[in-house]
């Protein structure tokens, strides 16, 4: 019963069976194949962004580091939610591929950045000088850190104020698919006609082995990223195996449809906890993610019958009689009987 991470789980059948076809044969290598064309296509459809340029990695740090480094020199301050992954968990790879950009910092009740919290921080440190630095970026996650989702209205508010102060915008959206299955708005509503410049786009976390697909809106900036993904190692040769996953997943709306069933089990798995003495449910399910704190007891109990979650926030031992705040994810591999048993244990 692992409700650790959406990491922790399989690639989905359909997407290993795409990465094995494409296993025949050789085909020019570095993206030059027509597997990586037809899949950069797909998404230029599907974002109806016909001048997109698109670009594949394997990982989502080098998505985010890479894409801020197009919006930021080393000067520049590139303003952050205060639990974005990029400030707590990428070991400073935006700071290094921006060759020296400030993160600051914005607070925000469930992982979101309002548009009163962002013009507040500008305030403060927005101020454009030799000696400030310059504005440069917002990024924003969508799912957030904590589970909830943006708007396109909430977007289109932010990137409004980004833009008053010559800020680009990056969206993070490592968990993407999980915030647009709970929206009934099309890609390109959640991005760049809510005023989104580059977006994350995760795959890894929803099914497929390891590949993360970089969309920036603005092809002028497309041949710079090349460049930098380049000098940064993370030019796949054999990129053929990158733009399957994504093609498989794409298909059919698998991405969605992947999504949806992680949401679901979410919501699954929030309602049974809620109805458990003592626990409160943290923040409300509007992706794959339940934050709850529950009583030691039961925290005591979940480790004994094999349930793995992590504690939120990591700085809690667990070990005392103090109730427990802890974060529950469910993929697109969690199994209702799975959602049932851990309910089932715990009750």
């Amino acid at each position: 019963m692992n409700f650790a991470s959406d990491n922790a789980g399989g690639v989905h059948p359909r997407i290993m069976a795409a990465i094995a076809a494409a296993n025949e044969g050789p085909v020019p290598s570095y993206g030059g194949d027509s597997i990586t064309r037809v899949a950069q296509d797909r998404l230029r459809e599907l974002f109806d962004a016909p001048e997109a340029a698109v670009h594949f990695v394997v990982s989502g740090t080098a998505a985010n580091a890479l894409s801020l480094a197009l919006l930021s020199p080393g000067w520049g301050k590139v303003f952050c939610h205060t639990d974005a992954h990029v400030q707590t968990s990428e070991t400073g790879a935006p700071e290094f591929f921006t060759a020296g950009a400030k993160l600051v910092p914005v607070p925000g009740a469930a992982g979101k950045i309002t548009p009163e919290a962002l013009a507040e921080v500008l305030e403060v440190n927005g101020r454009d000088s030799v000696h400030a630095g310059q504005n440069a970026a917002l990024t924003l996650t969508n799912a957030t850190e904590w589970g909830t989702v943006y708007s396109p209205d909430e977007v289109e508010a932010l990137s409004a104020i980004a833009r008053a102060e010559g800020l680009g915008v990056h969206m993070d959206g490592a968990r993407f698919a999980n915030a647009l299955a709970g929206l009934d708005v099309a890609p390109a509503d959640l991005t760049w006609r809510a005023g989104v410049d580059i977006l994350s786009l995760g795959g890894t976390k929803n099914g497929c082995m390891a590949v993360e697909a970089v969309l920036i809106f603005d092809p002028a900036k497309s041949e710079e990223f090349a460049f930098r993904r380049k000098r940064a190692g993370a030019l796949v040769s054999k990129h053929r195996y990158l733009s399957a996953q994504i093609l498989a997943w794409l298909d059919g709306d698998l991405w969605l449809q992947l999504a949806r069933h992680a949401n679901a089990m979410a919501h699954e798995l929030g309602l049974g906890l809620a109805r458990l003495p003592g626990v409160r449910i943290d923040q409300r399910v509007d992706s794959n993610a339940v934050f709850a704190t529950i009583p030691a007891e039961l925290h005591r109990r979940a480790c004994e019958a094999g349930i793995s979650y992590h504690l939120w926030p990591h700085t809690q031992t667990g070990d005392g009689e103090e109730p427990v705040s802890i974060r529950l994810v469910c993929g697109w591999d969690t199994r209702l009987d799975e959602v049932n048993a851990a309910l089932q244990a715990l009750a």
